[in-house]
């Protein structure tokens, strides 16, 4: 809720309402617990939430932006959120304000910040555009009871070593699977690791649809694990792939980065959702965290001042507080289980005694750190999530035998062509 107060830090012209475009609750809930309270109590904040799937968030978005400057002012955008998989389709764009000249952050602010958070918002001339709370190192999420069965220990540290390569990966997945259990829930699992590896962006210069090694090492492991039983055969996101993480659920492991973890896995794992997040209740509490086989980096949120919104001192101070002050960032990290944008703060909670209860009490913060400063997003295009939810979908029917490789290869090609006519093959 908001405060009330007698004076305002924000000028008193400045709009009453501040729209804020997102697809889930997420980025809400981190602003209603570490922002809100700041609020002058005149400022009505609007949430305007249209989920991701099939694009209907970037279209509900760009629908907007086109009529941004002949929206009346309580309804111009103020604040968007973009996703890793797009965030270059906003980023050289003038729908985006320069967050140092145009919003007023400095790089004394910005100091402590994962400079791949920053590069990905920067545009081709030099600006900042976006700034994230949180950078998105992943790893591999366990169930400690099926390891201790598959391994003969949950310990984080013995399982990262009999899983720190994909030769060892797979040698696991065998003996999981002689004790009935699934490696993966699906077909999916494994994708971002190897896509988050690829020494080339899915398109080229001139617009040419370029296929990395990367890419057919994934889909090859994935028929593999598909005729061998080591999958569930589930889609992500679906039910049936939490499903397997649930009490009686037989999958031995996930890949995610923190925001997976205690957003997307933990809740699926409870039995009475409306209960206490405490071990007993489904499989909550009997998990951990390793780096797994491959060092890889998921998704992550960027938050966008929008050109021609009237807050801009309102968009200044909440970006400064929910991505630059590291006490913020630090509660932020303890409280709500997201590897935080600030490389100070993350130092003093893995060297604390934080522990996450849906890892057992595990500090996994420690397994993030090496690998949140070595992320790099060269290979990154705006096409990311088109192509990487087509390619799920086409190669679903050659895993399934409905089809053979050539054959989804030929569908993946007509699909994305159709999505972007400007690539070519």
């Amino acid at each position: 809720m908001a405060l009330a107060c007698a004076t305002s830090v924000f000028a008193a012209k400045k709009g009453k309402v501040l729209n804020i475009y997102c697809w889930n609750e997420e980025f809400q809930s981190r602003f209603n617990s570490y922002y809100a309270a700041k609020l002058p109590a005149d400022i009505k904040v609007n949430w305007i939430m249209t989920p991701n799937q099939g694009s209907a968030y970037q279209d509900k978005l760009d629908e907007a932006l086109l009529g941004q400057k002949k929206a009346k002012a309580d309804d111009k955008i103020d604040l968007f959120l973009v996703e890793a998989d797009y965030a270059l389709k906003y980023v050289d764009t003038p729908y985006t304000l320069d967050v140092k000249k145009d919003i007023g952050l400095t790089d004394k602010d910005l100091a402590q910040q994962y400079q791949y958070t920053k590069d990905v918002m920067t545009d081709s001339k030099g600006k900042l555009k976006g700034v994230s709370w949180q950078a998105c190192p992943g790893g591999f999420i366990y169930r400690r009871s099926i390891a201790k069965d598959v391994i003969g220990t949950d310990d984080p540290d013995e399982v990262g070593k009999a899983l720190d390569s994909w030769d060892k990966f797979d040698a696991v997945a065998a003996k999981a699977k002689e004790k009935g259990y699934f490696m993966l829930s699906g077909y999916d699992d494994a994708l971002r690791v190897f896509s988050d590896n690829m020494k080339t962006p899915w398109v080229d210069k001139k617009g040419t649809i370029q296929i990395d090694p990367q890419i057919t090492r994934w889909i090859k492991m994935t028929k593999n694990y598909t005729e061998k039983g080591y999958n569930n055969k589930a889609n992500l996101w679906s039910a049936e792939s939490f499903a397997g993480a649930a009490k009686n659920g037989k999958v031995f492991g996930y890949f995610g980065p923190a925001w997976f973890i205690d957003f997307c896995l933990a809740p699926a794992t409870l039995d009475n959702p409306n209960g206490e997040k405490a071990l007993g209740n489904g499989s909550y509490g009997d998990w951990a965290f390793c780096k797994g086989p491959q060092g890889f980096s998921w998704g992550g949120t960027w938050i966008c001042g929008a050109a021609g919104s009237d807050n801009v001192d309102l968009i200044k101070d909440i970006m400064k507080t929910l991505t630059c002050d590291a006490d913020v960032m630090e509660k932020i990290a303890k409280e709500a289980g997201d590897f935080t944008n600030n490389e100070g703060a993350m130092g003093k909670v893995a060297n604390s005694s934080y522990q996450n209860p849906f890892l057992g009490g595990q500090n996994h913060m420690k397994f993030f750190l090496a690998s949140a400063k070595s992320i790099s997003k060269n290979n990154m295009s705006m096409y990311d999530q088109g192509m990487a939810e087509t390619l799920m979908g086409t190669m679903a029917d050659y895993f399934n035998d409905k089809v053979d490789e050539k054959t989804a290869w030929d569908n993946f090609y007509m699909s994305i062509t159709e999505k972007y006519p400007n690539l070519k093959q």
